[in-house]
């Protein structure tokens, strides 16, 4: 369980530069476009350290041959240089590879950075700098993509802005962090995603006011592994069988109809099964800062906490206005943070496989009280439940969006026959989004397809717009359900090359992407 201390919370390292940090036991654009494809979830044995620096400046771009072209250079570099920076460094060492973690009973042999899933929480203060060198001891390329945050493009760890890391190279990640949120890294090469590589990634605002006593970190994952098919052997039956292969079943209406292509030998809180899960042990009475995360490959999660109300603060890293729900709704590559005043007991925090008809599940605990079964599902998990169009960002955390100069449509598309995603068009082969340094764009997602599809751009948080044109909470991946249209608003002020996916790993890996390219 990721617990951090109370007199921790929101600091990496000292004023004199004493380590703070706390670890858990938790060019050419065919090639460059062709190159991208994939999606979703990494790991990390992540040791992290910190130092004082003296210089408050951006770091110079890496050299790298990738497909973006050199005139952007300037400006992405004065888009790094524009954001906070504290001269203070977080640094990780991790390695990709075969490992073997316990899931709970369940041992398997997977690929991640430690022998734990997920790995260890990577933590940094707003402006500060992350450099995190990678070793790839992998048999194929890998990368790591840093979901959710705005940082400079060729460190994106996606191509074609970076290039992926060959097997038995090094790559050293290095860029600032300039929000606070709860994000999280994974791969974005093939379907490594439906591994065991992944981690959170917390940055904290230490001027924040502490306005909770302890704080648990959930990672919700769907896991086949080292247990059922492999995930490059579920996406070649997937194409090999068209959409008649695609076996998520059962029905959702919370998304529509079809819940996903995939059913899962197992659905998993921060790396344990249902029957052996894992246990955040607290106060009662404590207020507790929940951050959900959805590292799922294929499944959304609705999730809910037994006996409790859960009040909404944040999504996918940015404030909300608190709104009291009694569950919630996450699509892959989703975040939420919630704050519950525990009760006296054990309960039950489960987050249900919407539309599969299983669950996974962790415990919290503060007192004296039975486990309950592993199969328990609470009332509250039918109560009211929380989705993107209930939360507005309040006023000092909404986008500088005035009025559009753009208008984008994004339709998502799926072939007659075979297994085929898109989103206009087929990637590679579709024509990217452009657009220039500085404009304000509305893009409007609407999916003709008869699956729902979680929807994450790079680089950016955008904001949504209702049908009255107001704005709504801040995201950077967003549900859009089947014949429907969603409608957001994004400020292009991160120069560079940006993927633009749907966080369905086998949907992006099949073609359901694109890019968001800033013009020279």
């Amino acid at each position: 369980v990721y617990e951090i201390p109370r007199e921790l919370r929101g600091r990496t390292r000292g004023g004199d530069g004493t380590d703070m940090t706390v670890e858990s036991n938790l060019g050419q654009r065919q090639f460059s476009r062709r190159a991208f494809i994939a999606t979703t979830t990494i790991a990390a044995g992540a040791a992290l350290t910190a130092c004082g620096r003296t210089a408050t400046t951006a770091e110079p771009l890496q050299t790298q041959p990738t497909g973006v072209p050199s005139s952007l250079d300037a400006a992405i570099q004065a888009a790094e240089s524009a954001r906070p920076h504290t001269g203070r460094m977080v640094t990780a060492t991790l390695t990709p590879g075969p490992v073997t973690a316990d899931l709970g009973g369940r041992v398997v042999n997977t690929l991640g950075y430690a022998n734990t899933i997920p790995a260890p929480v990577i933590r940094a203060n707003v402006g500060d700098e992350l450099q995190v060198a990678v070793t790839n001891k992998l048999d194929k390329p890998t990368s790591m993509h840093w979901h959710g945050i705005a940082l400079q493009n060729n460190m994106d760890g996606a191509m074609p802005a970076t290039p992926n890391i060959p097997a038995g190279a090094e790559f050293t990640y290095k860029f600032s962090v300039p929000d606070a949120g709860t994000y999280w890294a994974h791969p974005h090469t093939g379907v490594e995603a439906d591994t065991g590589l992944y981690l959170p990634l917390i940055i904290d605002d230490p001027k924040a006011p502490a306005d909770y006593d302890a704080e648990w970190i959930v990672m919700m994952d769907d896991w086949t592994d080292g247990v059922g098919r492999s995930p490059q052997t579920i996406l070649e039956d997937l194409k090999k069988g068209g959409m008649g292969a695609m076996g998520g079943g059962g029905e959702s209406k919370l998304l529509g109809g079809d819940p996903g292509d995939v059913i899962y030998p197992y659905y998993i809180i921060n790396g344990r099964i249902p029957d052996a899960p894992t246990s955040f042990a607290a106060k009662p009475g404590q207020r507790i800062r929940i951050r959900f995360i959805n590292a799922g490959a294929d499944t959304a999660f609705r999730v809910a906490l037994a006996g409790h109300k859960m009040t909404v603060t944040h999504t996918d890293g940015f404030p909300v206005v608190p709104t009291e729900v009694d569950a919630l709704l996450l699509g892959m590559g989703e975040r939420y943070d919630v704050i519950v005043t525990a009760g006296d007991g054990v309960f039950p925090l489960v987050a249900l496989a919407e539309g599969k008809n299983a669950l996974a599940r962790a415990l919290l605990s503060t007192g004296a009280g039975a486990m309950p079964e592993p199969g328990f599902r609470p009332s509250e998990l039918n109560g009211r439940i929380g989705t993107v169009d209930m939360f507005t960002a309040p006023p000092e955390a909404r986008l500088k969006f005035t009025k559009a100069d753009t208008d984008y449509t994004a339709e998502l598309t799926a072939a007659p026959t075979g297994y085929q995603w898109g989103v206009n068009g087929f990637y590679p082969d579709n024509k990217p989004f452009t657009v220039k340094q500085g404009q304000q764009a509305t893009m409007t997602f609407t999916n003709k397809t008869r699956m729902w599809h979680p929807m994450h751009l790079h680089g950016h948080t955008f904001q949504m717009l209702n049908d009255k044109g107001e704005l709504g909470a801040r995201k950077d991946t967003v549900i859009v359900l089947p014949g429907q249209s969603v409608k957001i608003a994004i400020v292009a002020d991160n120069p560079g090359y940006w993927p633009l996916h749907c966080h369905n790993t086998y949907h992006a890996e099949a073609g359901m992407a694109n890019t968001f390219d800033y013009l020279n």
